[in-house]
């Protein structure tokens, strides 16, 4: 896709965007949940984090419990969705107990986009280029207040979609260790000239000891069903045995929905009762 059609998509999905924060912030339900506020030095700025914890976690008192973390955290973005299909399917027995960390956004462009050499890019944000240190901050500053605050195993995943699914992506390539479970929904992956795909052969044959898992899908984007294919045919070729991973496309819905859509389902299936995808 031209790199002027590629903006357009983006005014437009920033535009459904500020749609739906409002229609969350005046009808959405979320359940139970704790809120709490982190100065990070890191990113020079307050941070605002959503808790959900599943049922029994009073009562539980020497149950631990795994831990998903999301970009678009708040609770006039993604966090009330995700929370909800989490304790609907824990409470039905389809999904195992886990904790739920919202992020919520301050400068969401930012944070999900790494460094790029394409000037039609820069455009999207005054400021773009900052994963690196929001990695940071989800790694030395976040994490560390989680394990503090709450009873949490080792094991970690982290789900997103579209800038934020980017980031997951850059993420399991640049510190795979950071997560045992990488979920991203129609990833951005033409960001600075689809350099995550382009590089994506040498990073796999430079991690052959990979034990996590990934999962990625698209929506019917053009530029993103492309670049996803991609990066599926070289994990086909290439991915380590260790590494459990599944690309899914969706051509039936939209960029503006398939979060919604489909994250109950995937949530479900990676999360099953019995089901770990803790790497040694």
């Amino acid at each position: 896709m031209r790199q002027s059609m590629k903006l357009a998509c983006l005014f437009l999905f920033a535009a459904m965007t500020v749609g739906s924060t409002a229609r969350a912030e005046a009808t959405e339900p979320v359940p139970p949940h704790q809120s709490f506020t982190l100065e990070s030095k890191t990113l020079k700025e307050t941070r605002r984090i959503n808790v959900y914890t599943p049922p029994g976690y009073d009562a539980a008192k020497s149950t631990r419990y795994p831990v998903l973390y999301m970009p678009d955290g708040g609770l006039q973005e993604d966090f009330p969705h995700v929370a909800t299909t989490v304790d609907t399917a824990i409470r039905a027995g389809e999904m195992r107990p886990l904790i739920v960390v919202g992020i919520e956004n301050t400068e969401r462009r930012r944070d999900m986009t790494g460094p790029t050499q394409v000037e039609g890019d820069r455009k999207i944000a005054p400021r773009v280029g900052g994963s690196a240190a929001f990695r940071g901050f989800i790694r030395d500053e976040l994490m560390p207040q989680v394990r503090r605050r709450y009873r949490v195993t080792k094991e970690t995943a982290i789900i997103g979609e579209s800038l934020a699914g980017l980031f997951i992506v850059e993420t399991f390539f640049l510190q795979p260790k950071l997560f045992d479970t990488y979920i991203a929904l129609s990833p951005s992956l033409w960001w600075n000239g689809a350099e995550l795909v382009r590089k994506a052969g040498e990073r796999i044959e430079a991690l052959p000891n990979l034990h996590n898992a990934l999962y990625l899908s698209s929506a019917d984007e053009e530029d993103i069903v492309n670049a996803v294919t991609r990066l599926a045919e070289t994990l086909r070729t290439k991915a380590p045995a260790g590494l459990k991973w599944q690309y899914e496309p969706r051509p039936d819905l939209r960029h503006d929905n398939i979060y919604r859509t489909a994250s109950p389902q995937v949530l479900r299936k990676w999360f099953a009762p019995g089901a770990t995808h803790r790497a040694p």
